[in-house]
């Protein structure tokens, strides 16, 4: 995503953030934050709001804390207003939304990270963005993978041969290098996957090879490993190919931080978003728009 885009984004989600009155609890309405990720019609965008209130509710936080209904008077014309319902959300509220939209929308890619820090500074949402990019590459290359395996079991080749492929395939792509000889040059753990430590380029180039091999054992139904590991390794051969166009070697690039311990970390802000973004207790609340 480009700087200006960002930039654009954020002062779009600033100007429609509200503070509690008298108090500095954050709170954004779902009529605002439904048009600013991109939803026109409300009823789209309260099945949304439906699936992160189940999510709230899972995850243990009090959903009248962070998803509150309001009634809210706008103007009909000529002087007249009519009530329309609304819900006052918290900053949890609106990151359970993000991850419950349309990731197609650019606006919903911002958001997941917009939502999920208690800073707005730009450089912390480039890089809160930069790796939910990476965890997104890491769960669509698992999945992948976990395809690929079923496709090959299927075809007669067990959890072994399966290993082989895929350091076969790891070797074209990383220029000669199998799957644990990238381990030993990354100083990682043989028990850790090699994929939790890479950057994103290198899990997605991983993964598109992974994908056109799926697409092709199923398509001219390829039997046994030597077939399938030779498709794999043309296939990672060839994203290896493209990557080199751009002046990247994947084998060259440095290790990243653990994902696991990534995804520890999304685990604690979760729980501390849900602890410091409630909102205070109140009977009712009707606010003129």
């Amino acid at each position: 995503m480009k700087k200006d885009v960002l930039i654009r984004l954020k002062i779009k989600f600033d100007e429609i953030l509200k503070l509690f009155p008298k108090s500095q609890v954050e709170f954004w309405y779902a009529r605002d934050l439904m048009a600013v990720l991109g939803y026109e019609r409300w009823e789209n965008f309260i099945k949304v709001i439906n699936k992160a209130i189940k999510a709230c509710d899972k995850s243990g936080g009090e959903v009248f804390n962070h998803f509150r209904g309001v009634t809210k008077m706008v103007s009909i014309g000529s002087g007249a207003e009519r009530p329309i319902d609304d819900i006052m959300l918290t900053r949890y509220a609106c990151y359970l939304i993000a991850q419950n939209g349309d990731s197609q929308k650019e606006q919903i890619a911002f958001a997941q990270t917009y939502f999920a820090i208690q800073t707005r500074k730009q450089e912390i949402i480039e890089e809160r963005i930069r790796f939910q990019e990476r965890l997104e590459a890491r769960r669509k290359l698992r999945e992948s993978e976990t395809e690929l395996s079923k496709n090959i079991y299927e075809r007669g080749v067990d959890d072994q041969g399966f290993g082989r492929i895929r350091s076969k395939g790891d070797a074209a792509l990383f220029g000669g290098y199998t799957t644990q000889e990238m381990k030993n040059r990354l100083g990682i753990s043989e028990y850790r996957p090699l994929a939790d430590f890479l950057p994103t380029v290198t899990i997605a180039a991983k993964n598109l090879a992974t994908e056109i091999t799926n697409h092709n054992v199923k398509t001219y139904n390829l039997l046994g490993e030597t077939a399938i590991t030779d498709e794999h390794v043309q296939n990672n051969s060839s994203v290896r190919g493209m990557l080199g166009e751009r002046g990247i070697k994947p084998e060259e690039l440095p290790s990243e931080e653990d994902l696991k311990r990534l995804e520890r970390r999304v685990t604690v802000l979760k729980k501390q978003m849900i602890k410091q973004a409630q909102l205070p207790t109140i009977k009712k609340i009707n606010h003129k728009k």
